[in-house]
């Protein structure tokens, strides 16, 4: 019979604890249903990092570190992914928990980035601005053949630079391997994430003729017709003509 993995929800590793002999914990950056982040200092350089420590009875034989590991390695090349350094052991409670380093990525949530702005919604052309951004960033997962699964706007790290958005994805989702229904998926999700960042329900019967024509009323299978891929609602954004002044 298998041992029974226990049941973990927060870790709860203090400001000052080290990690492998190699870092510092320094403060806690998240969590979620796989387990928790943390920003952490490489002893050596001070460089600061981010480690992602798994609950273990979402991490049975280390299956969930080794898919994002082997994930975030396969898309190093893709700007919107975080890039992953190296996996570490940290004992805890009689257990060894896998963890995964990675770069520190500046930014916030884009949830609490919509939250901030005035009436807690973006406007047309900064919403579509940023949705470029994404999409552009998710066409490339996409060239590789690889997907996210999960697209929201608590997955999503956002910061300005200049006039640009810097966009990272975090948290890829595992059902199943790459395909056209998954590719489309994460399209019907990111048009989910325009929805929102425009303020949803409440004003999208006011907004402009630009924004409905990508939103599509939130049907799915308009959605998927009319961008069957990231790369085609990226063209899309970079060649459609203004109805309004």
């Amino acid at each position: 019979m298998a041992k029974r993995l226990p049941k973990i929800d927060s870790f709860g590793f203090q400001p000052g604890r080290r990690l492998a002999g190699k870092y510092v914990f320094e403060s806690l950056l998240g969590g979620g249903w796989e387990g928790e982040v943390y920003k952490v200092v490489e002893i050596k350089t001070g460089i600061p990092r981010a480690a992602k420590i798994f609950f273990p009875q979402r991490n049975a034989r280390d299956r969930a570190v080794k898919f994002y590991a082997t994930k975030l390695d396969r898309l190093r090349d893709c700007a919107i992914t975080i890039q992953y350094h190296n996996s570490e052991t940290i004992r805890y409670k009689n257990m060894n928990l896998t963890c995964l380093i990675s770069e520190l990525v500046e930014g916030e949530l884009l949830a609490d980035f919509i939250r901030k702005q005035p009436g807690r919604r973006l406007q047309a052309f900064e919403a579509l601005h940023l949705l470029h951004a994404i999409a552009s960033g998710l066409e490339c997962i996409h060239n590789f053949g690889e997907y996210h699964g999960d697209i929201h706007t608590d997955n999503i790290l956002v910061r300005r630079r200049g006039v640009h958005y810097v966009v990272k994805l975090v948290d890829f989702f595992h059902w199943g391997a790459a395909g056209p229904s998954k590719i489309r998926e994460d399209v019907i999700q990111l048009v989910g994430v325009l929805y929102e960042a425009i303020g949803g329900a409440n004003w999208y019967a006011k907004q402009v003729p630009e924004i409905k024509a990508i939103c599509c009323g939130l049907k799915r299978g308009l959605i998927a017709r009319r961008f069957p891929s990231a790369g085609r609602l990226r063209e899309y954004l970079e060649s459609f003509e203004w109805a309004t002044g």
